[in-house]
C-alpha cells in the first residue's frame, strides 16, 4: 500500500539543521555535516545521472529511499528564495534539470505558478495547508509513495497531524549545539523501529508511525 514517508538527517543532539539558516545557509551553520555520508554513494551520483560513487550500505539505503516514490512534498525553506512574495528569477536549488523526475508539492504562503523543469519535475506551490498538499500528492503518485524531503519543520507538522507512515532518521555522529530541532511539539506519536543498518559515518534507524 502507498505509504507516506520521510527521510532526514539529524545530530546526536537532535538537530536537523544548525544555527543562523538563512538563505545562503539554507541547513545552517555547520548543517551540511549531517549530509556527507550520501553525497560519496553510488546512489547519489546514479540518482543525478551521473558515473561515480561507492557501493556501501549507506548507498543500499538511500537507494530504497529514492525507489517507489511517485510525488515529493517539501516546505518553502527547503526550496529556497527567501521569505516573502516570490521572486520568480528563484527556480530552487537544483539547476535546471532537478533529480526528482515527479510532481514536487510546495507548502508557502505566496502564490506562485507551477514550474516545469527538464526531466520530468514540476514544482507545484501549495497555500492551503499540508492536507492539501498531502491530497494532490497521493492523487498524482497514484500506486506509488508520497515522500517528504524536508525540512524538519514540514516533517513535524505532518508528524502533529497523524499522516506520517513512516520516518527514516540517518543519525550522523556529530553535535551541532543549536539549531533546528526534528522532534519538537510533534505530541506523542508511537514509533515502531523496524530497521537499523549502520556504517563508520552514520545510523540509518527506520520507523513505522503506529496509529
Amino acid at each position: 500500500m502507498p505509504a507516506v514517508t520521510a527521510h532526514i538527517g539529524m545530530s546526536l543532539d537532535g538537530f536537523a539543521a544548525g544555527p543562523n539558516q538563512s538563505p545562503e545557509n539554507p541547513v545552517g551553520v555547520g548543517g551540511m555535516r549531517l549530509h556527507q555520508w550520501l553525497l560519496s554513494t553510488r546512489a547519489w551520483h546514479e540518482h543525478w545521472g551521473r558515473e561515480g560513487g561507492a557501493e556501501s550500505v549507506d548507498s543500499e539505503v538511500l537507494a530504497e529511499t529514492l525507489h517507489g516514490v511517485g510525488a515529493y512534498i517539501m516546505g518553502r525553506k527547503m526550496f529556497g528564495g527567501g521569505d516573502g512574495p516570490w521572486d520568480t528569477s528563484w527556480r530552487g536549488w537544483w539547476g535546471d534539470e532537478p533529480a526528482f523526475h515527479a510532481p514536487v508539492f510546495v507548502l508557502t504562503h505566496h502564490p506562485r505558478e507551477p514550474l516545469v523543469m527538464k526531466g520530468g519535475t514540476t514544482f507545484i506551490f501549495v497555500t492551503d495547508g499540508i492536507e492539501s498538499a498531502l491530497d494532490q500528492a497521493r492523487e498524482t503518485a497514484a500506486d506509488q509513495d508520497v515522500s517528504l524531503t524536508g525540512g524538519a519543520n514540514l516533517v513535524r507538522q505532518f508528524l502533529a497531524a497523524e499522516l506520517l507512515d513512516e520516518l527514516y532518521i540517518h543519525l550522523s555522529p556529530i553535535l551541532l549545539g543549536s539549531g533546528e530541532r526534528l522532534l519538537d511539539d510533534v505530541g506523542t506519536p508511537t514509533l515502531e523501529q523496524i530497521k537499523v543498518v549502520a556504517s563508520d559515518k552514520v545510523t540509518h534507524i527506520k520507523y513505522r508511525v503506529v496509529r
